[in-house]
């Protein structure tokens, strides 16, 4: 069946692409064939590599990149300098005393991966490895529209793990193999990414993978892709029923698994693993895979009916889960999301395994089939995962919060008055400090999304989810791309949000500066004075709220929007005035009524536009 599965989703992406081709959009191509054999004693590896690669661009190449991110757990690597000189770097990556935990690493505890007999169909290829990143110097060009074949082999080291990938972590995981094997650099429209690796973002070449893994037969795997043996490999893989009877002189199984559609490929390994696997929604498997002690084993059982809810509201809200299977895997640090499966650390409370969980699941939407660049635009990844996790966590809570946002706006006004907020063009790599990097990514990316639901409405918000996710999957989005979907969905003009909020660091700043009463035709009437203080520009909501317990709401459109959104609050009577330019810092409209019978007047009662300063929102008589 998923051999079936395989083919079939094969064929569907294919035709897909070749639609996006004739609309200008183009990706390349890979499908990977790997056979890796473990020496769990020694932690080495060797392996063998076969990548066809297709060209789909219009350039001709003359040279491919791949990344060897084993690299960057060694001394006076990349990764071991920049902790060396961040203000704040990973605990995790450090120890006690804030000196690199890379530094100290040991001959045989240090990471590496070593290439040789590098060609090319056939032919022998140049090659040359600085750091994380291997150039090759190809035979022959790769035309465009044209594939080559790839082959190589190649032996790793399994490094103490220091972040993500590694071994014997904190958690007694035996093997994290995640950033385990040659992979090949992504070449798009921008050209090659062949980032070096300093444990931030990642960003690969869709494409189909079929691994054989050869390790100690007491190991249990879980990771990336169908397993295609199970009757063979047992360990709660099998059909049920179905005992696995190992010949007495077997050392080792060979794991074979087949990932269709997806751009990395990770695995998790232990001898004391245990293995369950819960239905999930559309008849998704999902494996959980723990360690086996009575503390773990009690909060991944209570777990799993948790993230089944999860996976179906997820559904709901961008679109199906496209995978027949996705793993949680007890990996021993923080959570990272993988194609069909995460690591996650599997002690602590149910809360927080939970949490980190249904964040990682996020992931699979936004960034593994909404795969946008999350070296160059982490927010698009962190951010809108961010979103749907805390979207989801406030549609299971009891008692659900107006704002389930609210405690990101505070981190983002945190960052702001901080004076060290990085625009979210930022590169990943080159934040001045790891909680900069968070709160724009995280923190700032999830507000581009809650603060567009208050530009366009929440039903134009989901419809605009729903459409991109439908629109992009299995494609590499670019911020460009969410905003021109928001903009068909909605009809509003969207240009200047997407530039003021990513590509700049400024604010919104409105305020109410006075109320005062003034005679006109029909008698006294309220005037309210409003002014832009920053540089954002946004349409406004208001509330005045009457002392006889009244309330009435006014909306002022954005000139540079041409739009004008529904009533948010359709309970409550909306006056629509005239629009605001933003060249005009001042703003004034008038009530008619007396400023007695006013109490309270309030800019964005909803809290969803991102206005640094509050003090000046809200005006109380």
């Amino acid at each position: 069946m998923k051999n079936k599965f395989y083919f079939l989703f094969f064929s569907v992406f294919q035709l897909g692409t070749n639609y996006a081709q004739n609309n200008s959009y183009w990706q390349q191509q890979v499908d990977y064939f790997m056979e890796v054999s473990v020496d769990v004693e020694s932690y080495q590896y060797v392996g063998k590599q076969k990548l066809v690669y297709t060209n789909n661009s219009s350039e001709t190449l003359k040279k491919v990149y791949y990344h060897l991110y084993n690299n960057a757990f060694q001394p006076g690597s990349e990764m071991d300098a920049r902790l060396h000189y961040i203000k704040d770097p990973d605990a995790r990556m450090v120890t006690k005393s804030k000196e690199s935990r890379i530094q100290n690493l040991k001959p045989n505890e240090i990471g590496y991966l070593k290439i040789n007999n590098f060609k090319q169909d056939g032919l022998d290829a140049i090659t040359k490895t600085t750091g994380t990143i291997l150039e090759v110097i190809l035979a022959k060009p790769i035309q465009p529209n044209s594939t080559t074949t790839f082959t190589l082999d190649f032996e790793g080291q399994i490094p103490l793990q220091i972040r993500r990938s590694g071994r014997n972590n904190s958690e007694a995981v035996a093997l994290s193999m995640s950033q385990w094997y040659p992979k090949i650099a992504e070449f798009d429209f921008e050209g090659w990414h062949a980032d070096p690796y300093i444990a931030r973002e990642f960003h690969g070449v869709w494409g189909n993978f079929e691994v054989k893994i050869t390790i100690d037969k007491e190991y249990t795997l879980g990771g990336t892709g169908y397993l295609q043996n199970p009757n063979q490999i047992g360990h709660g893989y099998q059909d049920k029923g179905i005992n696995v009877v190992y010949p007495k002189r077997t050392k080792t199984l060979t794991w074979h698994f087949v990932a269709p559609m997806v751009h990395d490929f990770t695995w998790a390994a232990d001898p004391n693993f245990a293995h369950d696997v819960f239905k999930g929604p559309n008849d998704v498997d999902l494996h959980f895979i723990y360690k086996n002690v009575p503390e773990t084993v009690e909060k991944w059982k209570q777990l799993q009916p948790m993230m089944a809810n999860v996976m179906d509201l997820y559904n709901q809200k961008i679109g199906n889960y496209p995978y027949e299977q996705y793993s949680f895997i007890q990996g021993g640090d923080g959570g990272m999301e993988y194609g069909m499966c995460t690591l996650i650390l599997g002690n602590g409370t149910l809360e927080g395994i939970f949490g980190t969980a249904t964040h990682e699941l996020g992931h699979s939407w936004f960034q593994h089939v909404l795969a946008s660049n999350e070296a160059k635009h982490p927010w698009m990844d962190e951010g809108f995962t961010t979103y749907i996790e805390d979207w989801v966590l406030n549609e299971l809570a009891n008692k659900k919060q107006a704002n389930p946002f609210e405690g990101n706006y505070r981190a983002y006004y945190y960052l702001v008055n901080s004076g060290k907020e990085q625009p979210l063009t930022t590169h990943a790599d080159r934040y001045d400090e790891n909680r900069s990097y968070s709160i724009a990514s995280y923190v700032k990316g999830c507000l581009f999304l809650s603060q567009l639901s208050y530009l366009i409405g929440e039903d134009n918000l989901d419809k605009t989810l729903k459409r991109f996710y439908q629109d992009f999957k299995f494609k590499h989005p670019t911020p460009n791309d969410i905003k021109r979907t928001a903009e068909r969905v909605s009809g509003a003009e969207l240009d200047w949000y997407l530039t003021d909020w990513t590509q700049t660091t400024n604010t919104i700043d409105y305020g109410i500066k006075e109320v005062n009463e003034s005679i006109g035709y029909n008698g006294v009437e309220t005037l309210i004075n409003l002014e832009r203080i920053g540089r954002i520009p946004m349409p406004i909501d208001i509330v005045v709220e009457y002392k006889d317990g009244s309330k009435e709401s006014f909306y002022i459109p954005l000139r540079m929007m041409h739009f004008e959104k529904e009533n948010p609050t359709p309970e409550i009577k909306r006056t629509v005035l005239k629009d605001w330019a933003w060249a005009e810092s001042k703003y004034v409209f008038s009530i008619p009524k007396t400023k007695a019978t006013i109490k309270k007047i309030t800019i964005d009662p909803s809290g969803l536009m991102a206005d640094v300063k509050q003090d000046n929102n809200i005006y109380k008589n």
